[in-house]
């Protein structure tokens, strides 16, 4: 048996694992990475294939935080930025037969045929409505409140589909789209709320928040390579099974296996970024009544299908992809299209589309075989994308999840305040993770930062 004394040890080489301890050892602290799988990234994983490029987790993230921009200037060259481009503005929702441009502007949006003209007109007194005083208002009471139903139908139910997979009546306003509740407690409108919110001064870090969609040059697998680079192979231990933490009078004991030989670590601090169904083996000396708030959090499973095109033969969508209301009752939650946004993401004719599949929309699919999915997947090409009905494609690429997306329903207020208290009750240990402060690659980025900023 192996002793280690530590500074800093962080379970998990995903995105907020590997961001943490890179700002960390930009600050020259010693920092230890323990991850369980044989690889780093989590479910960042790019896939190249035959002149495609496939994402098997996040296809993309936001520039919605200054955070993120501090971390591609901390890691220079080693790790390429790519903005979407300008197609990526253009969002497509599927009603009908076919996909409808999602409005930009206001001839758009007086002209779209996806919301009704009762509500379209009724959103004009959308400032003028009460303040809602439900701490627990799901997304789609307060969509209905305040916007109307086709607005929730054709514009928030498959937006939360793109981002939690999830059903807006499941979902609080405050936990799953925070500034959104923000907009009206603050400001008593969404409207006038980002009118005024538009209107405020902002620092220059504040304004590299741009809002930009962005991946990197070649797959995002390359930012979390690039972090890993900087943080060392040394400082990050791959294959460490059974992991197990115990306070001490001075910190923490690790005990962990890596081929089957007991390992030990001892540490001031420890940060874990595991999903919250890992939590209960990985920290046994929580009281079970307190685990049990936190280990009761759902997550979404999700198929995520990369297909590639080798010679779109002309078909041209040019956006960033498709979502499809649940209201139209087909099994796919959306579509991307990241050759449409990034460079080389497929042969130069061709291109790349990632199909999702499942959510707490579609649960059951999950254990669908491949042959189903790719029939499934075929299927939507030929309808909703408009290929002939003689396309094939010439790659699919299956990547199942069967926890792929945390879902934020009303037991969140509970589990925030049991990590609190945890997290006073023994100093040095920090709960981090999509579990809290965000699902988003900016969230997971923002996390990170502020808890290297602490320690």
């Amino acid at each position: 048996m192996m002793d280690n004394t530590h500074d800093i040890v962080i379970i998990g080489a995903g995105l907020t694992g590997l961001t943490t301890a890179f700002a960390l050892r930009n600050k020259n602290r010693n920092v230890t990475i323990l991850e369980s799988d044989n690889k780093i990234g989590g479910q960042i994983q790019s896939h190249h294939v035959n002149g495609f490029v496939f994402e098997s987790g996040p296809n993309t993230g936001v520039v919605k935080y200054p955070e993120v921009m501090d971390l591609f200037h901390s890691l220079n060259d080693s790790c390429k930025l790519e903005i979407a481009q300008a197609s990526a503005k253009r969002r497509l929702i599927w009603k009908g037969s076919k996909f409808h441009e999602l409005p930009s502007g206001l001839l758009s949006a007086i002209t779209t045929p996806l919301f009704t003209t009762y509500d379209k007109l009724r959103i004009l007194t959308e400032p003028f409505r009460a303040k809602g005083n439900n701490p627990d208002e799901s997304v789609a009471e307060l969509t209905k409140r305040r916007l109307g139903s086709s607005y929730l139908d054709y514009a928030v139910d498959p937006f939360l589909a793109g981002v939690y997979a999830a059903n807006p009546t499941m979902l609080p306003t405050k936990y799953a789209l925070p500034k959104l509740y923000d907009l009206e407690q603050d400001y008593g409108s969404f409207i006038l709320g980002a009118i005024k919110k538009a209107r405020q001064p902002k620092t220059d870090r504040d304004k590299t928040a741009t809002k930009e969609v962005f991946s990197t040059h070649g797959g995002l697998s390359s930012l979390t390579s690039a972090m890993a680079d900087k943080i060392g192979s040394d400082n990050i231990l791959l294959n460490a099974k059974s992991i197990s933490i115990t306070p001490s009078a001075d910190g923490f004991n690790i005990n962990y296996t890596v081929n089957g030989e007991q390992q030990n670590i001892k540490c001031n601090k420890v940060v874990t970024t595991c999903g919250a169904y890992a939590l209960s083996t990985l920290l046994p000396f929580v009281d079970s009544d307190i685990m049990q708030t936190i280990t009761n959090l759902k997550y979404a499973p999700v198929i995520q299908v990369g297909v590639g095109i080798a010679d779109t033969k002309g078909v041209c969508h040019s956006a960033f992809g498709g979502l499809v209301p649940s209201k139209e009752k087909r099994d796919v939650l959306g579509i991307l299209f990241p050759s449409d946004c990034f460079a080389e993401r497929a042969p130069k004719r061709g291109a790349a589309y990632a199909f999702f599949i499942g959510g707490m929309r579609h649960p059951e699919m999950i254990k669908l075989s491949d042959e189903e999915i790719k029939r499934h997947v075929i299927d939507d090409l030929h309808s909703m994308m408009k290929y002939p009905a003689k396309t094939q494609p010439d790659e699919i690429e299956i990547y199942r999840h069967d926890k792929a997306i945390p879902q934020y329903e009303s037991s969140t207020g509970a589990r925030l305040k049991s990590i609190d208290l945890l997290q006073q009750k023994y100093p040095g240990l920090v709960i981090a993770g999509n579990l809290r402060d965000g699902i988003g690659m900016g969230d997971r980025i923002k996390q990170a930062y502020d808890i290297a900023a602490s320690m």
